[in-house]
């Protein structure tokens, strides 16, 4: 999960190296361009097996959700302090929960609509509406974080029709051809550098699902999902050192008020742990 971490930052680092140069929907196509690339081993033998009724409804759905919400991302990380973007990105666990229970149908007890409160509180206390201003840019970010939960809770639906391996091969084929029109529609002349950044982005990408997916494996959530959290600490003094950025304390504080309310969120399904609650995970990312 630590290296998972390293991984995240760097995507997040690189993309906000790109700024605003490339329109966010062609930097996003791009970057999932080479994501397919490097998935290009897995995807022929995962459209030749076929698979299960609806599944390819289900796949162009989470495509589409899962297609605005990078562009969204990809916008918003070129324009905000990269700290703000990865406190507000801890939403995403917090709507997952709150969609489950909207979507699928589970049980969300008191507790749980307690602690998701307190999340958004968390946001209202980084994005502090009134006393500052709220840009595009950050509603982008809370757009994004909106994206990431529902792309995930389709996720959730695949994972009984196909395997792990064909919904992310899938996802990343479905979102390529989804960014396609809105990059072409926005084109513009890309250097080296840039194409360089996006490969890298897109490789620090597979390589934070990759590690990601092993700590899954032989470890519970409860003990994963707080190492997570340092991503916000990377991030701030990636931002402090590589851009310049000032640390504001009220991003630390309300990221830290999220952070809060997903760890009893977590903890609470290790006690309710094999009951069918789905747990909440950090639906990343680009």
């Amino acid at each position: 999960m630590l290296a998972s971490g390293f991984s995240f930052v760097g995507v997040t680092g690189l993309v906000r190296w790109l700024g605003t140069d490339l329109p966010a929907a062609q930097g996003a196509f791009l970057r999932f361009a080479f994501g397919v690339m490097f998935l290009l081993p897995t995807l022929g033998p995962v459209l030749r097996g076929g698979f299960a009724p609806g599944a390819m409804r289900l796949f162009a759905l989470r495509g589409a959700v899962h297609t605005v919400a990078v562009i969204c991302w990809f916008y918003a990380m070129a324009r905000l302090p990269v700290a703000e973007v990865t406190a507000i990105g801890y939403l995403n666990p917090v709507l997952v929960t709150v969609g489950a229970a909207v979507f699928l149908g589970e049980k969300l007890a008191m507790r749980r609509i307690l602690a998701v409160c307190v999340a958004i509180l968390g946001a209202l206390v980084i994005l502090r509406p009134g006393v500052r201003e709220v840009t595009d840019g950050h509603l982008a970010q809370v757009a994004a974080a909106f994206g990431f939960a529902g792309s995930y809770l389709v996720a959730k639906r695949l994972s009984g029709m196909a395997s792990a391996g064909a919904v992310v091969a899938m996802m990343s084929l479905m979102v390529t051809l989804g960014l396609a029109p809105f990059a072409l529609a926005v084109w513009v002349p890309v250097t080296p550098a840039q194409l360089a950044a996006l490969a890298g982005v897109a490789a620090f990408a597979t390589s934070g699902h990759y590690c990601m997916t092993r700590a899954f494996a032989v470890a519970p959530l409860t003990v994963t999902q707080p190492v997570t959290f340092l991503q916000l600490l990377w991030a701030t003094l990636l931002g402090m050192i590589v851009f310049h950025e000032t640390v504001d304390v009220w991003v630390l504080a309300g990221g830290g008020v999220i952070i809060a309310a997903v760890s009893y969120i977590t903890w609470r399904e290790a006690v309710l742990n094999r009951r069918g609650i789905t747990p909440p995970v950090l639906a990343t990312k680009s």
